[in-house]
């Protein structure tokens, strides 16, 4: 069934907006048990989407791949870390990068839920509601494995990132950690190029597979 594009807005918007959102809390609370409350002092420990929108990441982003990419992904405003308030801020820098992509791994399995209630309700709902569950748990399923994968590519400032410097002596970590404000320009130019593109397929197909073998 091909969508149109107001369909696959209504399909994507909650799945992408608490993928996105998810994620950033589980830094926080991360954060906040490993030391550092910077994200709670900010507001940021909260459920609600609108402070953690980023324009460009959050909507933006998001609406241009629905138009012309096989993959949806974007950002959040990134949650604030003081990483020197961390207790052991070496090791716990690694612990808060993979809150992130863990918090998207939980949400695969709520989504795999979500459509395994929908062949439940198949004849007690209208078919176009049961569908429509479907749409938006397989939405949920893809939005959270691409950004679960995407978030470990060892790119500055991604989650994969955080775990490399976070094994690496001081100066190496100094170093790589340089790269930060040129990461989101590298993403753009790797999806630009098609390199990303070719880099996420195997693995989000290869999770994708394990996933939907829960629902058989």
């Amino acid at each position: 069934m091909e969508l149109s594009l107001i369909q696959k807005i209504v399909v994507w918007a909650l799945p992408v907006i608490f993928a996105i959102t998810l994620h950033e809390v589980a830094h926080g609370w991360a954060a906040k048990y490993l030391g550092d409350r910077t994200a709670e002092m900010m507001g940021r420990l909260t459920l609600n989407p609108v402070r953690h929108i980023d324009p460009i990441g959050t909507i933006a982003m998001p609406l241009l791949l629905l138009l012309v990419s096989p993959f949806v992904f974007g950002w959040a405003k990134p949650v604030p870390v003081t990483w020197e308030n961390l207790r052991n801020p070496k090791r716990d820098m690694a612990l808060v990068a993979i809150a992130g992509p863990a918090a998207n791994l939980a949400m695969v399995l709520f989504w795999v839920l979500v459509i395994k209630l929908a062949g439940l309700f198949e004849g007690a709902l209208p078919s176009s509601g049961v569908e429509f569950l479907y749409l938006m748990g397989a939405a949920g399923i893809i939005i959270n494995i691409v950004l679960m994968v995407l978030n470990m590519i060892p790119i500055p400032p991604l989650d994969g990132s955080r775990v490399v410097s976070s094994m690496l002596p001081g100066a190496w970590a100094n170093s790589y950690s340089r790269l930060e404000p040129y990461g989101l320009i590298i993403l753009l130019v790797l999806l630009v190029t098609g390199v990303l593109g070719k880099v996420l397929t195997p693995a989000v197909m290869s999770v994708q597979q394990m996933v939907y073998r829960l629902l058989t």
